[in-house]
């Protein structure tokens, strides 16, 4: 696997969210491939270790594994500690989450917390690295969010709209970073094989568009980074797409899709269950 970002921009640090499968895997192997030492951060440590000893059996890197549930509101609180002597050049916010289904029959503390996933975890990962980013003059920020956030779409709506909030929240900053010498890049990847993928219980066969793999992604969102492109949504024909449908069509168009999925799930079971106001 070659080399896709400059490792002495980057490096020699970098951390990466949600790097224990998926998306964030890849990225962490392609940012090994490039000789970044890697502090990897996600939920179950045995994995997590996995990882990191293989990368660093391959790529001859360092890391260090932190076990984080990143919906927790003192996340700093791990990552802090074992970041706070490591030279962190890039900062990695992939973690993400699907709790599909029509939005009133989800637990809200489940849509609370991937609120606090995408939205409070990347903002609080972002304006603690982003300042050290700007004393370094140098190194990039990379957030993964998803085409789904260019528009409302039915039966994922929490999903979609904490992605919006990753978009627009890459956006502003590349702006304001690009002076500093940060490049800021949102990465949107369309559908994906992954674990939320296979949550979601969409059969890959039964797509309009073949899925990527998690590596073809990741090398993308890499390779925007480098070039320092305010975003990049991945795969030519999601880019396609994405230009040429009108937000209400893309959204009516996903609804139809993923709402066969869970046509049968009733909110009348939500209407009746115990709700958290009484």
């Amino acid at each position: 696997m070659k080399a896709i970002v400059d490792q002495k921009k980057f490096g020699p640090w970098a951390l990466v969210t949600g790097a224990s499968a998926g998306i964030g895997k890849a990225i962490s192997e392609h940012l090994a491939a490039s000789g970044l030492n890697l502090v990897l951060v996600a939920r179950g440590l045995a994995r997590l270790d996995q990882v990191g000893r293989d990368l660093a059996s391959r790529y001859g890197i360092q890391y260090r594994a932190v076990e984080a549930d990143l919906a927790e509101d003192a996340v700093m609180q791990k990552i802090g500690p074992i970041t706070e002597t490591l030279d962190v050049g890039l900062v990695v916010g992939n973690a993400g989450f699907a709790n599909p289904g029509e939005l009133l029959t989800i637990d809200r503390d489940e849509l609370l917390r991937g609120v606090r996933i995408k939205v409070t975890t990347n903002l609080t990962l972002v304006h603690h690295f982003g300042r050290k980013l700007i004393v370094r003059g140098r190194g990039g920020v990379l957030l993964v969010s998803s085409v789904g956030g260019l528009a409302g779409v039915p039966y994922v709506t929490n999903t979609a709209a904490v992605e919006a909030y990753v978009l627009s929240l890459g956006e502003g900053l590349h702006v304001e970073l690009k002076r500093h010498g940060i490049h800021v890049t949102v990465l949107m990847p369309g559908p994906t094989l992954t674990d939320s993928m296979a949550k979601m219980g969409v059969d890959p066969a039964d797509m309009p568009m073949k899925p990527m793999s998690p590596e073809r992604v990741a090398r993308e969102g890499l390779e925007a980074l480098q070039r320092n492109h305010a975003t990049h949504i991945a795969g030519r024909m999601n880019r396609v797409v994405s230009r040429l449908m009108p937000r209400p069509i893309a959204t009516g168009m996903m609804g139809a899709m993923i709402g066969k999925k869970f046509a049968g799930r009733r909110l009348a079971a939500a209407a009746t269950a115990t709700d958290s106001d009484r």
